[in-house]
């Protein structure tokens, strides 16, 4: 019996490695197609990438066809490379390089060899494409922008590298990819699907026909439309405003969490990153390590928050019952918490209104000491106020539908802790952060979900730039409420002081008043430095605004940030203000301050900054004259200031 079981299991096993065999060779297919098959072609047919809309339907992305060359190394026979070259303007040692990449991708498979041709260029090899075997004219479609603004909200599309092939098997050589903005967020989307048509070769390597009748054939399926939050109109103003500055501009829809408008600045066109020079145009921007026009100041640039942060300490101040309407706190041009906090409200007793259009140090720091202090766990106290501003969506990533982003700072027990070796924390050893100048940081977008959080009594919903995906639901976590942990009753009174900001003669944003349009506003400045060789310089300060409006219905919020803007009402209002009165009204009446704004420069600061990290010797002249400029449009604001 034990001699036949082993000739038993061997005959057994023969057989089921034969059955398998003949599966895998003659029945399964598709293995054959998977399989680098010399008899079958494989074809791809590449899908338009979806159109990208702005919520009022206006066409913001299309598509244009492309062509590129692919070579398939094994199948190079006999070919006059010097016609090759000369007819693709190109090099014989670009030729060898290409080709040698492309064998260590695969001697058997096809790889992009010149890609991007425009249409004179196809025309041209397509003639003479049957005297170079080997090589073929693939099709695809690039970017077409019809609008110069939102390359930090597009992003762009580029070759997929060797990483990408490794992780992602839906990917070839050549293949083309979204890279940042949404083009990177809603790839799958927008890509569509792939179609693959299977072509059966002879023995001479010819092309005879499709592979079993086109059975296994499939069809491209273009990729989805975008509509996006963003009113391009609001997107192109902002642009426009933000010439010969740096910072950021964001817009959102309280009710909705839409975002109408992201501002970063510098900016570029976006058609800069389409067709041949695409790598070269990249790569400069790339390299432009002082402007960074691929920084998105409205999502990664984090900033002490400044003035507009009063706006959360006087709501958790009343959450935290430690204050009312009526609490009054006097300001001797600043008060002494252990170290004097300069003011410039003068001698004043203040409470929550004034204390918030007058923007009062005095008032505020009060208030945070005895938040800090209402509790004996001084680690305590700090935990329920940080709990408090991150409700807010402060502190960290929002969970936008954009790729990138900033988290920002809320400070906690964990951080003091390691910053004051487990001793208690006094209050006046951070009261800075009553007024946003102490550990807090904050990006602009944050900023601007702080206010519609404010704009709404107390709850926001995930910001977000995709409005509707054709024939797809949005996610979920885009219309869900995120509630602050403030009372609803303790919004109107910071609201009405929010409004008096502009609406009270002595107002921080009176002279930004629009007729007929009842904005709530608050004006911030945040001090600059920057260290250099172990050298530190003061700058000018950065100027902030945030808003939002109509006080009644609002309808928009915003955050406007600008780098050594000097202080909050100089240029972040006016622009702000401009941003909210076209949007809510459609037209601009404060022509004075249009002109100022889209007119006005910053250039002169920013080359201060160059000077410093290049340690540049500046030319006496031409700073006096610089300053000069710098002091009339200071006294000429000023002025129209107290006129207002």
């Amino acid at each position: 019996m034990r001699k036949a079981v082993l000739p038993a299991v061997i005959i057994i096993t023969s057989i089921l490695l034969i059955v398998r065999i003949f599966y895998l060779q003659v029945i399964d297919e598709n293995l054959k197609l998977q399989s680098e098959n010399n008899a079958i072609k494989k074809v791809f047919d590449f899908p338009e990438r979806g159109y990208i809309y702005d919520r009022n339907g206006k066409l913001l992305v299309a598509n244009q066809p492309s062509y590129d060359i692919m070579v398939v190394p094994r199948e190079i026979k006999n070919i006059d490379t010097t016609e090759f070259c000369n007819l693709l303007h190109i090099t014989k040692d670009y030729f060898i390089k290409k080709i040698e990449k492309a064998n260590i991708y695969s001697p058997r498979l096809p790889s992009v060899f010149l890609s991007q041709l425009n249409k004179a260029e196809y025309a041209a090899f397509q003639e003479k494409e049957r005297k170079f075997e080997g090589f073929y004219t693939q099709k695809r479609a690039l970017r077409d922008y019809q609008v110069k603004e939102g390359a930090n909200i597009f992003g762009f599309i580029t070759q997929v590298n060797e990483a990408i092939l490794n992780k992602n098997k839906y990917y070839n050589s050549g293949d083309l990819i979204g890279k940042q903005g949404v083009e990177q967020e809603y790839e799958e989307i927008l890509r569509g699907i792939k179609g693959v048509k299977y072509l059966l070769r002879d023995k001479h390597n010819k092309i005879i026909g499709p592979y079993k009748k086109g059975q296994f054939d499939t069809i491209a399926q273009q990729g989805k439309d975008l509509t996006l939050t963003i009113d391009h109109e609001l997107q192109k103003y902002g642009t426009d405003l933000m010439i010969n500055k740096r910072g950021g501009i964001v817009a959102i829809e309280p009710k909705t969490g839409e975002i109408l408008a992201l501002v970063s600045a510098p900016t570029f066109d976006p058609a800069l990153l389409v067709g041949r020079q695409r790598s070269k145009n990249y790569t400069a921007l790339y390299n432009d390590s002082i402007s960074k026009p691929l920084y998105d100041r409205g999502l990664q640039a984090t900033y002490p928050p400044g003035s507009p942060f009063k706006i959360v300490t006087g709501l958790i101040g009343l959450q935290e019952e430690v204050i009312d309407e009526q609490t009054t706190f006097y300001c001797n041009h600043g008060a002494n918490f252990g170290r004097f906090m300069k003011c410039h409200c003068g001698l004043h007793s203040l409470q929550l209104n004034n204390g918030t259009y007058k923007s009062c140090n005095s008032y505020f720091g009060n208030t945070y000491k005895r938040t800090i202090e209402k509790y004996k766990d001084s680690y305590y106290s700090v935990d329920n106020w940080a709990n408090h501003v991150k409700s807010f969506g402060l502190g960290q990533f929002l969970g936008t539908d954009m790729p990138i982003g900033a988290k920002g700072l809320v400070p906690t027990s964990k951080m003091y802790k390691k910053m004051y070796n487990g001793a208690p924390i006094r209050s006046s050893y951070i009261i800075s952060n009553s007024i946003g100048q102490g550990e807090v940081l904050t990006s602009p977008i944050q900023l601007a979900n702080m206010m519609a959080v404010v704009a709404n009594q107390g709850y926001y919903y995930t910001p977000h730039i995709v409005k509707k995906i054709k024939g797809q639901p949005l996610d979920k976590k885009f219309t869900t409420k995120h509630y602050s942990t403030i009372d609803k009753q303790y919004f109107p009174p910071i609201i009405q002081g929010l409004a008096d900001v502009y609406n009270n003669p002595i107002g921080t944003a009176a002279g930004l008043r629009v007729q007929g349009l009842n904005i709530c506003g608050k004006t911030g400045t945040a001090e600059n430095k920057i260290r250099v060789a172990g050298k530190t310089y003061q700058l000018k300060d950065h100027s902030i605004f945030v808003a939002f409006a109509p006080q009644e219905n609002p309808k928009i919020a915003i955050a406007v940030f600008i780098e050594n803007g000097y202080w909050g009402s100089r240029w972040a209002g006016p622009i702000a203000t401009l941003m909210v009165e076209k949007y809510v009204n459609g037209k601009i009446t404060r022509k004075d301050l249009e002109d100022r704004m889209l007119n006005g420069s910053l250039l002169s600061e920013y080359e201060k900054i160059e000077n410093i990290i290049f340690q540049r010797k500046v030319d006496p002249t031409r700073v006096k004259d610089s300053l000069n400029k710098v002091n009339v449009e200071i006294s000429e604001a000023k002025k129209e200031e107290e006129e207002n």
